[in-house]
C-alpha cells in the first residue's frame, strides 16, 4: 500500500521541490557509473556516520546523506512521498522558507537516528528523514486533505481515497513500531530518523498553522486544503488517471 498522489493542487509552480527531486537524481546517476571501490569511498565520504557525528567528526554527512541513495527503488519511492506532499508546503511557506524547513528537517532526522544509535557505524542514506519532516508538516496544515492509495494484494490491484491523517497517522505509527523492535545493529531502515523528521516537521509547522489561525483554521476548512479538491476522471477499470499535480535495496547501510 503506498500513495500515488493527493487531491491538494498547488498555487504556484513548486520550483524547490523540482529541484530537489532533480538533485536526488543526478547524484544517483553519478553514484550509480562508479565503481565498487569508487562507490565505497563516495559513501565513507558523504552517508553519516553516527559514531563519527557523535565523536564530533563528519558533520558534513548530516548535510550531505540527504542526497544520497542506496538503489532504483529507494530513490524512486522517496521521490514519490517528495512529489505528492512538497509542493503544497512550498507553496504555503515560500521557496526560501520550504528550502529551509526541507534541510533543517533532514538535519534534525539525521540527529535523531544518532541519538538512537550514538556508536553506530553503519551509514546512513537517504532523503525520507527531510520527507518525512515534510509529512509532518503537511498532517498539521491539510490534515483531511484527500489522498489516493494504491493497494496491491498478489494479483488485485485497487486504488482507495482516504483522508491524510489515516496514511500519515499510519505510516508515522509503522515507523515507531518498526524502531522499537528493529535490531539497531543491523543495516536497513533508519526508522528513528523517519519519526524524528516527522516530529520536527510537524513542530517546526507549527508557526504556519498558528498564523492561519490555528484551530480556527482547522474549524474553517475541516481540516481540508483551503482550496478547491482536485478531481480525477476514472477510467474504465475504474483506476483514476494521473493528474498534472500529484526496495530490493543494495545493503550499503541504513535508508532513510
Amino acid at each position: 500500500m503506498f500513495p500515488i498522489r493527493d487531491h491538494n493542487p498547488s498555487g504556484r509552480t513548486p520550483y524547490v521541490t523540482y529541484a530537489l527531486i532533480a538533485i536526488n537524481i543526478v547524484v544517483f546517476l553519478y553514484s550509480f557509473g562508479l565503481d565498487g571501490r569508487g562507490l565505497n569511498q563516495f559513501y565513507s565520504d558523504y552517508a553519516m556516520f553516527p559514531a563519527r557525528i557523535s565523536q564530533g567528526q563528519d558533520l558534513q554527512g548530516l548535510f550531505t546523506s540527504m542526497f544520497l541513495h542506496g538503489g532504483f527503488m529507494h530513490l524512486a519511492g522517496n521521490m514519490l512521498f517528495l512529489w505528492i506532499f512538497g509542493d503544497n508546503l512550498e507553496d504555503d511557506m515560500g521557496h526560501v522558507p520550504f528550502t529551509l524547513f526541507y534541510l533543517a528537517g533532514g538535519i534534525g532526522a539525521g540527529l535523531a537516528q544518532v541519538i538512537s544509535e550514538p556508536m553506530g557505524t553503519i551509514p546512513t542514506v537517504g532523503a525520507s528523514g527531510a520527507i518525512a519532516a515534510v509529512m509532518g508538516g503537511y498532517l498539521l496544515l491539510y490534515p483531511r486533505a484527500k489522498v489516493d492509495i494504491l493497494l496491491i494484494l498478489i494479483i488485485f490491484f485497487r486504488i482507495f481515497t482516504i483522508p491524510a491523517w489515516v496514511m500519515l497517522g499510519l505510516w508515522f505509527a509503522l515507523q515507531l513500531v518498526n524502531g522499537v523492535n528493529v535490531d539497531p545493529e543491523t543495516g536497513g531502515v533508519a526508522y528513528w530518523a523517519h519519526a524524528g523528521g516527522f516530529v520536527i516537521g510537524f513542530a517546526m509547522a507549527l508557526p504556519l498553522w498558528r498564523r492561519k489561525g490555528g484551530t480556527e483554521y482547522w474549524s474553517k476548512t475541516e481540516g481540508h486544503p483551503p482550496h478547491p479538491e482536485a478531481k480525477y476522471r476514472l477510467s474504465r477499470s475504474n483506476v483514476p488517471t494521473v493528474g498534472r499535480n500529484k526496495s530490493n535495496v543494495p545493503r550499503i547501510g541504513r535508508r532513510r
